[in-house]
């Protein structure tokens, strides 16, 4: 990381099994690192309380709550949810960090987007794999989160639409 000490990183995932190594060396070259944390707000408060104990600055840390496509898991959705309103309504500080949703991976990896055109009648397999990532990232886009992590060029322009769409 030295030779990249003049960069401005994100790094990550960073849970609470490793969180001190990693935060010393974000912190030593004022990288910014991402708090991974599954399914629980509680789990997520608790890791930010722990990188800030150490000296993470809050605008130094990203909240990752762990995202799944949809159809594979809307209480994730539903998790960022509350955590956003847990964060602005409790005026919870370790809840108003950025949330980073990192979709692409369990999107193209989700037996739908990977069952063979022949094999199914739910049509062409791309096509429904830049529909799956398109109505993921919206609804965790709608649900609070930040940073939305994509992969296929057509999704992330159906998702620049309907975000000028809604913004007009």
């Amino acid at each position: 990381m030295r030779g990249l000490s003049d960069k401005r990183l994100i790094i990550g995932p960073v849970e609470e099994k490793d969180y001190k190594k990693i935060a010393a060396a974000t912190i030593a070259y004022k990288h910014t690192v991402i708090a991974s944390s599954p399914i629980d707000i509680n789990l997520a408060k608790q890791l930010n309380i722990l990188l800030g104990n150490l000296g993470v600055a809050d605008d130094m840390i990203l909240m990752d709550p762990t995202v799944s496509g949809i159809g594979y898991g809307w209480n994730t959705v539903i998790r960022d949810r509350r955590m956003r309103m847990a964060g602005l309504t409790q005026q919870d500080e370790k809840l108003q960090l950025p949330i980073i949703c990192n979709l692409s991976k369990e999107v193209w990896k989700s037996k739908e987007v990977n069952q063979p055109d022949n094999d199914s009648n739910i049509g062409n397999a791309k096509n429904r794999g830049i529909l799956m990532e398109a109505m993921s990232a919206m609804a965790l886009l709608l649900a609070g989160g930040d940073i939305i992590i994509m992969r296929h060029p057509e999704a992330i322009e159906l998702i620049k639409e309907m975000v000028v769409d809604l913004t007009a």
